[in-house]
């Protein structure tokens, strides 16, 4: 059952997913890592490539160990939503 907080998420997630716009590569790390907090918790994977781009995407989740999935969800939530804000007045 999703709660009112999960809809929130799945809302913004897929508004920021439709987005036509390109973001600012910082605010993408930031959503990812939020995002991957959000949906797997301190349980790691790594996708065994190694290249600059994936080690940032795998520090930036790493960062937020210890994050709880509802704090991880409020943040992505925050930032998503100041993100379509600031592109809307673009």
């Amino acid at each position: 059952m999703n709660t009112d907080l999960d809809d929130q998420f799945i809302k913004v997630f897929n508004e920021i997913s439709n987005m036509k716009q390109s973001l600012a590569p910082d605010v993408m790390l930031k959503l990812y890592a939020f995002y991957k907090q959000a949906v797997s918790g301190d349980i790691y994977s790594y996708n065994g490539e190694v290249d600059v781009r994936n080690g940032f995407k795998f520090n930036a989740w790493t960062q937020l160990k210890g994050m709880s999935e509802k704090e991880a969800k409020e943040q992505y939530i925050k930032l998503a939503e100041n993100t379509l804000i600031v592109n809307q007045e673009l």
